[in-house]
C-alpha cells in the first residue's frame, strides 16, 4: 500500500448494535476496493475482519480491527468495532483514534439499543458521522421506516443521501440525491442507469429534504434556496461536506452488504463528505513524531503487536521513539500496515495514519511514543467493570503460569482488570460482562496454555462482636522432656467503627506473664482474628486486652502462649455475641425512564435501600441506592435483561453492616460444609 498524507486519509470507526451487519459491510467494501480476492462472509468464517478464532467460533466481532483500503486516491481505514456491550472497551479504543464514524443499522429493526449507545459514545468524541441502512434486500423492510426511526432517536439532522431502487428481493440499486444519478448493482459490479421515471417525484422530495438541512450552515446557499433557485450538484456537495463536519447533518445511505448494493456509494460518500485526518484536531504533519498506542495484541509465537495512530510528524521503520509514559527509548523495528490477519511492511507512517509495530518491550495500550517533547496523548476512556469472577488454576502447572498470563491479558485489554481480594485471597478478574470474562479466559488457555476454573467471587464478609467478654485460654501439654505451658486471661470488647481493625493491649501487672511471652500472645490473637470464628472471615472493630495469666519457669514458651491466646480468643469471642458484617455498596444506575419501575422492583428483592431518583443526561434517569454486595454479584446480567442493555451502573463500597440472621446462617453453614469437605479429602 502507498504512503498517504493526512489530507488523503479517512479513519472511520464502524459502529452498530450487534447483528446489524457492519462487519459484512466492511468485508464488501474491502472487496469492492480490490483489497480482497473475494468478499468475506461472517457466517462462513471467511471474514477479513473477524479472523480471530473466538470470533469465528461465535460468528461475531469481539476485537477492534483496523482494515485499510484505497479508494479514489484516498486511504480509508475502517475501524471495525464489536456490536455487543461486553466489548465496549474495543469500541472506545476505535472511537478514540477515529476521525469520523459510520453507524450501521438494520432496515428490519431500525435504531436498536446498541445503536443509541454507540451513537452516544460517538457524541462524546465529537465525531462527524454518516449512517448506512443495511439489509434492504430483506422482506418486510422499509427505507422510510428506517429514516423515521433515525429521526425519532437522533433528530432532524438525519437526511438521506441515497435512496433505494426497488424493495426487498427487488432492491437492485440506489439514486444519489446530490448528483441525481441512478446506479444498478449486479454480479458485484456497479453501473450507471437511467433514473426510473416513476421515482422522479420521490427523488425530488428527498432531495429537497437534503438541501434544506445542508444549506443551513451556508448563508449564500440558504439565500438561493429561499429564493427558489436550483442548488447544483457541486454546491450541494460542498454544503453537505461542511454540514457533516460541523455536525449539522448526518447523511444516510441505502444498501445491502450481503448483496453488495450501495457499498460503492458508501465509499464515495466517505471520500467526499467525511473529514480527512488533516481536518481533525491534534494532527500536525510538520511537527515532531508523535503517536498513540490504542491496541495491543499479545501473540506468544510472533510477539506483541502495538497498533499506532500517528498524530504528528512521521514514524519510520528502524528508527527510535521515546515512550513518554515510561520514559524509555524504544526501537521501532519494521512498521506494518495491518488488515485483519495480514500485514504489509511500510517504510513510514505519516501524521493521520494507522499502523502497527511488533515487539516493543516497554510500551502498552494508552502510551504515547515519539520525540521526547511529544505531548502525552489523551487516554482511552473505558467504563468501569460491571462483572467480577474468581479464577482458580486447575493444576500446579497452571498456578505457576496463571499470574503472568493474566497480566498479559490485562496488557492486551485495558477493560479487563485483574486483582486479588485480601479478605478471601481469591484472584479476581473484572470485565464488562460474563461473556467478556469467559472469552478472555478461553483466549488465555489457547495462547498461553493456562487452564483455570471460573466461579462466582466470594463476598468479603467480616466478623465482629457486640459486647464485652472475658475468658481463659490454657495450653498444657506434657511430653517426655520439657512440656508446654501457657495460661492467659483475655478481655474482648467492641471498638467503634472507623478506628483500627483491632487493638491489642498488654495490661499485665506484676509479671504474671513475663514480657518475653507477650509477643507470642499478641501473635496468637492477631492470627485468630484474621482467621475468624464464625465463617472464616477476619474479625474487626475489636479491642483485645491481656489482663492476667500464669507461666511455668521450665515449660513456658512464646509458642505455648500463642496457642493459649488462640484458645482464649475462641472462648471469649463465643461469649461476646459474635456477628457477621456484610459489605454494602453505593450503587448508581443510569436507565431509561420506562424501565424505572422494573428496576426499582428488582432492587427491592435485593434488600436495597433506594436513596433517590433524578433526571440524568439524554432523557435517562439516575437511581441511587445502597445494596448488599452479595445481591450484586450478577447484577450486570440482571440489569441487561431488565433493560435490554439500555442501562448501566457503577458501584463502590459504602461500608459494612450487620447481615440479617438468615444470611448469617447461610454463610456459616456454607463455611462448615467447606471445612467438612476439606477434612474428608484429607
Amino acid at each position: 500500500m502507498r504512503i498517504f498524507n493526512a489530507d488523503s486519509i479517512r479513519n472511520v470507526a464502524v459502529i452498530a448494535h450487534g447483528g446489524a451487519g457492519k462487519t459484512s459491510l466492511v468485508d464488501a467494501a474491502l472487496y469492492d476496493a480490490g483489497a480482497g480476492a473475494r468478499q468475506g462472509k461472517v457466517d462462513e468464517g471467511s471474514s477479513v475482519s473477524d479472523y480471530d478464532p473466538d470470533e469465528q467460533k461465535r460468528r461475531m466481532s469481539i476485537n477492534l480491527t483496523p482494515l485499510p483500503l484505497e479508494w479514489r486516491d484516498t486511504k480509508i481505514t475502517f475501524l471495525d468495532t464489536p456490536g455487543y456491550a461486553d466489548f465496549v472497551g474495543e469500541v472506545m479504543a476505535g472511537l478514540r483514534v477515529a476521525d469520523a464514524a459510520a453507524l450501521v443499522i438494520s432496515a428490519e429493526k431500525g435504531v436498536e439499543v446498541g445503536s443509541k449507545l454507540v451513537w452516544g459514545y460517538a457524541d462524546q468524541h465529537d465525531l462527524p458521522r454518516l449512517v448506512f441502512v443495511n439489509k434492504l434486500d430483506r422482506e418486510n423492510t422499509s427505507y422510510d421506516r428506517a429514516l423515521d426511526s433515525l429521526r425519532a432517536n437522533f433528530g432532524n439532522r438525519v437526511a438521506p443521501l441515497t435512496i433505494p431502487i426497488g424493495q426487498a428481493s427487488g432492491f437492485s440499486g440506489v439514486v444519489d440525491l446530490v448528483s441525481g444519478k441512478a446506479y444498478s448493482f449486479a454480479a458485484d459490479k456497479m453501473s450507471e442507469r437511467e433514473v426510473p421515471a416513476e421515482m422522479r417525484d420521490t427523488i425530488s422530495q428527498y432531495r429537497d429534504k437534503l438541501v434544506e438541512v445542508a444549506v443551513e450552515s451556508d448563508d449564500g446557499l440558504m439565500n438561493k434556496y429561499l429564493e427558489g433557485e436550483e442548488i447544483g450538484a457541486d454546491d450541494l456537495r460542498r454544503a453537505v461536506r461542511a454540514a457533516v463536519a460541523s455536525g449539522a447533518l448526518t447523511p444516510v445511505l441505502a444498501g445491502s452488504a450481503a448483496k453488495n448494493v450501495g457499498v460503492h456509494n458508501l465509499l464515495d460518500a466517505i471520500t467526499d463528505y467525511l473529514p480527512s485526518a488533516a481536518e481533525r484536531p491534534g494532527v500536525n504533519p510538520d511537527g515532531q513524531p508523535c503517536a498513540f498506542v490504542f491496541k495491543t495484541i499479545v501473540d506468544p509465537q510472533k510477539g506483541t503487536y502495538s497498533y499506532l495512530r500517528v498524530y504528528s510528524g512521521a514514524l519510520k521503520t528502524d528508527a527510535h521513539a521515546f515512550n513518554i509514559d515510561t520514559a524509555t527509548d524504544e526501537r521501532l523495528g519494521q512498521l506494518l500496515m495491518m488488515r485483519g490477519k495480514t500485514q504489509e511492511p511500510v517504510a513510514e507512517l505519516r501524521a493521520g495514519d494507522i499502523g502497527a509495530v511488533v515487539k516493543l518491550s516497554k510500551t502498552h495500550t494508552g502510551n504515547t511514543l515519539g520525540a521526547k517533547d511529544c505531548p502525552k496523548q489523551e487516554p482511552i476512556h473505558i467504563p468501569e467493570p460491571a462483572y467480577t469472577a474468581a479464577v482458580f488454576p486447575k493444576t500446579q502447572s497452571d498456578l505457576d503460569k496463571m499470574g503472568a498470563a493474566l497480566a498479559r491479558l490485562g496488557e492486551e485489554d485495558p477493560s479487563l482488570h485483574v486483582g486479588r481480594d485480601p479478605v478471601t485471597a481469591e484472584t479476581l478478574v473484572s470485565g464488562m460482562g460474563e461473556s467478556h470474562i469467559e472469552i478472555a479466559l478461553e483466549r488465555m488457555q489457547r495462547r498461553f496454555g493456562v487452564d483455570v476454573i471460573k466461579r462466582e467471587r466470594r463476598v468479603p464478609y467480616r466478623e465482629t462482636i457486640r459486647k464485652k467478654a472475658r475468658a481463659e485460654g490454657r495450653h498444657k501439654k506434657q511430653t517426655g522432656g520439657h512440656g508446654q505451658f501457657g495460661d492467659v486471661w483475655l478481655e474482648v470488647e467492641p471498638l467503634p467503627e472507623g478506628e483500627k481493625d483491632y487493638i491489642f493491649e498488654n495490661r499485665i501487672v506484676g509479671g504474671v506473664v513475663p514480657k518475653e511471652y507477650v509477643p507470642g500472645v499478641e501473635k496468637g490473637v492477631a492470627e485468630s482474628l484474621r482467621e475468624g470464628f464464625l465463617a472464616g472471615y477476619p474479625m474487626v472493630h475489636v479491642r483485645v486486652s491481656l489482663v492476667d495469666g500464669k507461666y511455668h519457669e521450665v515449660d513456658s514458651s512464646s509458642q505455648a502462649f500463642e496457642i493459649a491466646a488462640r484458645l482464649g480468643m475462641k472462648e471469649a469471642v463465643a461469649q461476646a455475641n459474635p456477628t457477621l458484617l456484610e459489605p454494602i455498596m453505593n450503587v448508581t444506575i443510569i436507565a431509561p425512564d420506562e424501565n424505572m419501575g422494573d428496576i426499582s422492583s428488582d432492587l427491592n428483592t435485593k434488600r436495597a435501600r433506594i436513596l433517590g431518583m433524578e433526571p440524568a443526561e439524554q432523557g435517562m434517569q439516575r437511581i441511587s441506592a445502597q445494596v448488599p454486595m452479595a445481591e450484586m454479584l450478577r447484577y450486570a446480567t440482571d440489569l441487561r435483561s431488565i433493560t435490554q442493555g439500555r442501562a448501566h451502573f457503577t458501584m463502590e463500597l459504602a461500608g459494612y453492616e450487620e447481615a440479617p440472621a438468615n444470611v448469617q446462617q447461610s454463610v456459616i453453614e456454607a463455611h462448615k460444609k467447606e471445612l467438612a469437605e476439606k477434612q474428608s479429602a484429607h
